[in-house]
């Protein structure tokens, strides 16, 4: 992917016009904010998928430690099956401000860290589309047997961009899964 656009607010009515439009002036990529409470992402995204052929799609991001894993494994591989193969999952711990806190206390960053790692094992195991057994300290699934759901197009799995600032104190890029990526801070670059 060379040029991606990212609409940081809209309906899922804008985000599908816009998405159009990306796609018919060739970008790459269409990507919408995750918000703790608003618009839907993945009803945009699927709306978008509905409408275009070619660009991907994805959030930006998706802070997987405030989700479960098991209803983010459903959304993303459902819409990369409807969209035949396009999604691009972006992850991170989720934004550490006041807005991200309307409804729960924040666990802490170490915490976060722990939920994210966790739930980046859970998706790549639920997306296989076979019988999965996962424990750990924040997660755990027994093995379904019957009624598995699709896993998603894309193999051997959705790519997953994990989202970061960098340097921290404790930084510790993830590794998890195969996922590597981070973002260098405009603070961090004056020093």
């Amino acid at each position: 992917m060379r040029y991606g656009f990212v609409l940081p607010y809209g309906d899922a009515r804008t985000a599908t016009q816009l998405a159009v439009l990306a796609e018919e002036h060739g970008w790459d990529a269409f990507f919408v904010w995750e918000p703790v409470w608003g618009v839907d992402a993945w009803v945009s995204l699927t709306a978008a998928a509905m409408r275009t052929d070619r660009i991907r799609l994805g959030t930006m991001l998706t802070p997987l430690p405030r989700r479960k894993p098991w209803d983010v494994a459903s959304q993303s591989a459902t819409l990369d099956n409807l969209s035949g193969g396009r999604v691009i999952l972006s992850v991170g711990l989720g934004a550490p401000d006041d807005r991200w806190w309307l409804f729960e206390e924040d666990p802490g960053r170490r915490t976060r860290a722990e939920l994210l790692d966790e739930g980046l094992q859970m998706l790549t195991g639920l997306w296989r589309g076979e019988p999965f057994e996962y424990e750990g300290k924040h997660f755990r699934a027994r093995s379904a047997r019957r009624l598995l759901p699709a896993p998603p197009v894309q193999r051997p799995r959705i790519p997953i961009w994990v989202v970061g600032a960098w340097p921290h104190r404790n930084a510790q890029p993830a590794t998890t899964a195969g996922c590597r990526h981070s973002c260098r801070s405009r603070a961090s670059t004056k020093r």
